[in-house]
């Protein structure tokens, strides 16, 4: 990792990624925000893991995504994000919102997994001593966990809050009927719920018939992740399957049998309206994700510098057609 001294691009704010509120909160979220689920772990490029680090925060992303798990081995993510953190970015701070999750498996045993307050909490005082933080500004519940009785995992939400080991709290991946008397109890424990994590994109867009109106009702923010659905919608599989892609290994979520010809016609065809819009799919399919103003972010996994400002350039052509939503529409499966 490079020890060379940092300094931002003091036009961050100006040439920034531009910014919507999150729900009815005061607070701001840039409309890319970087996940680090991939590639900020230790077996992964350290030196483009900072630069990527960089290149964000000077285009005005402001938002960085983890969880306990994220890198490999686990937790390898949040502490090479700290230590990035306290050598070039410790006296900017406050200028950024730093989110962690805990709700899958992060250590053995009964309480590394689950909803409990007993994993929640040790979990959360884990993440602030790799990434070498007094708090996050975010703490979510990264999934339901129906062993756990709600009122406990909220509970232990809105504890963090109130002892100030986090700003705001969020869910993941609840179903609808739980994500609504989540927003209850945290209402009731004065916590509100500040957003609500979903996987949306062209092919998956079930959030928008119960998890979008109920969150634009309560007030949640909504940020999306998956939006290139794990690189189905890029250039990348209209030719075959490459051999250093996702769907190549054997292993992960996306795998050979899901790029059928049925899809990859699919992907030709959204590629054909990209290519209109002077977009490639990859810009189309996230400039689509935010098309929706209650989608307040949308977070991006990349793999290098060159991949971050790609995903920028998306943001230069926000606007769709009714009948380029239309036949978008049409392709999604």
């Amino acid at each position: 990792m490079s020890h060379s001294n940092y300094t931002p691009n003091p036009n961050r704010y100006h040439d920034s990624v531009g910014y919507r509120n999150c729900g009815k909160s005061g607070l701001k979220l840039p409309l890319l925000s970087l996940g680090l689920w991939h590639n900020f772990g230790e077996v992964d490029d350290a030196e483009e893991a900072e630069k990527m680090l960089y290149f964000a925060f000077d285009h005005g992303i402001t938002h960085f995504d983890l969880a306990n798990n994220y890198g490999t081995p686990f937790g390898s993510a949040e502490k090479n994000f700290g230590k990035i953190l306290k050598d070039q970015f410790s006296s900017y701070r406050d200028e950024m919102i730093i989110s962690t999750k805990a709700g899958h498996e992060m250590w053995e045993g009964p309480y590394g997994d689950g909803g409990s307050r007993k994993y929640l909490i040790a979990s959360l005082h884990q993440s602030l001593k790799r990434m070498k933080l007094d708090y996050v500004d975010i703490f979510y519940s990264h999934r339901y966990d129906p062993a756990t009785p709600l009122e406990e995992t909220m509970g232990a939400l809105s504890d963090m809050v109130k002892q100030g080991k986090a700003l705001y709290v969020g869910i993941s991946k609840y179903p609808e009927e739980k994500a609504r008397e989540a927003y209850r109890i945290l209402q009731e424990n004065g916590t509100p719920c500040l957003i609500f994590q979903g996987k949306y994109n062209i092919f998956t867009r079930e959030i928008e018939q119960e998890v979008l109106p109920l969150a634009n009702e309560q007030g949640v923010g909504f940020i999306a992740f998956s939006p290139l659905a794990q690189g189905m919608l890029s250039n990348k599989y209209l030719n075959g399957i490459p051999e250093n892609s996702r769907a190549a290994h054997s292993y992960g979520f996306l795998q050979k049998n899901q790029i059928t010809p049925e899809v990859v016609a699919k992907i030709s065809k959204l590629n054909d309206i990209a290519e209109q819009r002077g977009q490639t799919l990859a810009q189309m399919a996230l400039a689509w994700s935010l098309h929706k103003p209650e989608v307040n972010s949308v977070i991006v996994g990349t793999s290098s510098v060159k991949q971050l400002q790609d995903n920028v350039d998306a943001l230069k052509n926000l606007s769709f057609s009714d009948d380029e939503l239309w036949r978008i529409g049409e392709l999604g499966v």
